[in-house]
């Protein structure tokens, strides 16, 4: 690691520790030329991946993207920030387990509305609408119907 004061190559480090979210290390070095010290952080190299759109267009993905839909559909839910964190970073994983260099965005939806179905029903019926795209009232009623009827034979849960 180069020193960022005297351009050095050679230091050694002196303390480690993981941050506070776990996800990178601090390290402290110390320059063996000018003495001084300095931080760095070690974090995993993470490789993109494409996602293709309906379209046959491609983008590289975007968390982000992943994290605001999902803010949309839980609009004046009672669901926290931590909890569409937890469902973006689970999503997130399986992406990245798939070991896929291109996934299509019927994908990454199906997996969004297979955590929103778990946490919440409107959350999961306002995101179906947009990324099933309904056309009428009658495909509305059909998503509508499924959930009713894979809720405790027919009767809502509390």
């Amino acid at each position: 690691m180069k020193c960022m004061f005297c351009g050095c190559e050679d230091s050694k480090v002196v303390d480690s520790r993981p941050t506070d979210d776990g996800k990178s290390i601090r390290r402290r070095r110390e320059c063996m030329s000018c003495g001084r010290r300095f931080t760095t952080f070690e974090t995993i190299e993470v490789l993109p991946f494409l996602v293709v759109k309906r379209d046959g267009t491609r983008q590289t993905y975007d968390k982000n993207k992943v994290k605001s839909g999902i803010i949309r559909s839980c609009y004046k839910r009672p669901i926290s920030m931590a909890q569409i964190d937890k469902i973006v970073d689970n999503i997130e994983k399986q992406l990245y387990n798939s070991l896929e260099q291109e996934i299509d965005s019927n994908v990454i939806g199906d997996l969004v509305m297979k955590e929103l179905k778990e946490l919440d029903e409107v959350a999961y019926i306002r995101f179906a609408a947009v990324y099933r795209e309904f056309k009428d009232s009658a495909s509305f009623f059909e998503e509508m119907s499924k959930i009713f009827n894979t809720t405790s034979g027919g009767k809502r849960k509390k």
